[in-house]
């Protein structure tokens, strides 16, 4: 399989690097990492420069290795990141990119692209995590509408979001099986009966929230696939948010390693043969996963766009290998790991979801042992 850059590949680099060295100092200041109201209006603004640049589309109208670039070049120049724009721009518009119709796709790519319109995740409930296809939130049809009662949590956005991906089960009974049962719903999210209460991380941070729905009415129109096809529907989405989602984070791993190599070398950690071996190691398992992220990318290449079950092998991998970088930037500040203010230790804490996050680690070798290796489902 090649994985060069062509030409025309290279030339696009080029001229992304030469706008980000333009653009990135007319930046306004970030804003308080707490405050998601000013988050969102940073990260929309920032959205809005990309799309006014023609740079906005790479997430679904633009190819994989396209997208690969993009992402790798806006982490190298340290641009911003998707931020509150991660569930528009790398779940729900790829899906409905993939699955929507023509009117479906008119509605709701443009206002993701132009920064106009943010997005929730609504999948995960409280006794359904893992175990998606438990999930108990009900939708009812009633005429043109579906009546949504039930609760999510973990919903990412949802307190600054305007719409909401949903999986819901529109069907019930031994008749329609667990996966089968299942739809997937794009919910305005000022519609009356959803309450959102966020949920504080440990980190400290509140980008996640508990949702609950009473009785929500959502219009049969604002189903992406057919009824009771939401689980297929929902494994395209979670291909892209296992198989790259993640990408422009494996550069930003690369970098942290470099950073805490001359961290290592200025405090003295590197006389520390030890150390060295571990970051070394470290080196290593983020060059093979880069490998393996563009392995992906031409795999989607080759099947029109949508990644494949490869995106389960660097998920899994990729979220312990995170856990240990931060934990060896622990053991190279020493006492200073105690510190909150001090660099990476807030990305310590936050890597200690990475293995629940987008389907647990558990879940995601089940996926490879079945899917891939072909070993029978366990009983």
């Amino acid at each position: 399989m090649d994985l060069t850059y062509t030409a025309e590949e290279e030339e696009f680099r080029a001229r992304l690097r030469d706008w980000l060295a333009a653009a990135l100092p007319a930046l306004p200041p970030r804003p308080d990492p707490l405050d998601w109201p000013g988050r969102r209006a940073y990260d929309c603004g920032w959205q809005r420069r990309l799309y006014e640049a023609g740079y906005a589309d790479v997430h679904w109208d633009a190819s994989p290795t396209r997208r690969l670039i993009f992402l790798e070049e806006t982490e190298r120049a340290g641009a911003p990141y998707v931020g509150a724009n991660f569930v528009g721009l790398l779940h729900a518009g790829p899906t409905i990119a993939a699955e929507g119709t023509p009117e479906q796709r008119e509605r709701w790519l443009p206002p993701v692209l132009r920064g106009d319109e943010v997005w929730c995740q609504g999948f995960s409930e409280p006794d359904a995590g893992s175990d998606l296809a438990s999930l108990r939130t009900r939708a009812v049809r009633d005429g043109d509408h579906y009546v949504v009662s039930g609760s999510k949590i973990w919903t990412s956005h949802a307190e600054v979001a305007d719409w909401c991906e949903l999986l819901v089960r529109t069907s019930a009974g031994p008749g329609a099986g667990r996966h089968r049962g299942l739809s997937w719903l794009a919910m305005p999210m000022d519609t009356p009966g959803i309450t959102v209460r966020p949920l504080r991380t440990l980190a400290g941070s509140a980008e996640f929230a508990e949702m609950f729905l009473d009785e929500v009415r959502i219009p049969v129109s604002h189903r992406i696939g057919e009824e009771d096809d939401g689980w297929r529907v929902t494994m395209v989405t979670l291909s892209f948010e296992r198989g790259t989602a993640f990408v422009g984070e494996v550069v930003a791993c690369r970098r942290v390693l470099g950073e805490l190599a001359r961290e290592a070398r200025a405090n003295g950690a590197w006389d520390d043969p030890a150390t060295r071996r571990r970051l070394g190691r470290l080196a290593a398992e983020f060059r093979a996963l880069w490998r393996l992220t563009q392995w992906n990318v031409s795999e989607a290449e080759a099947t029109g766009g949508v990644p494949g079950v490869g995106g389960s092998v660097f998920k899994l991998r990729y979220s312990h290998a995170r856990q240990d970088l931060y934990d060896a930037a622990a053991a190279v500040l020493g006492p200073d790991a105690l510190d909150l203010g001090r660099e990476w230790n807030g990305d310590r804490l936050s890597s200690l979801s990475y293995t629940i996050a987008a389907g647990t680690s558990q879940i995601q070798r089940n996926i490879v042992a079945e899917r891939i290796l072909g070993l029978p489902k366990g009983r």
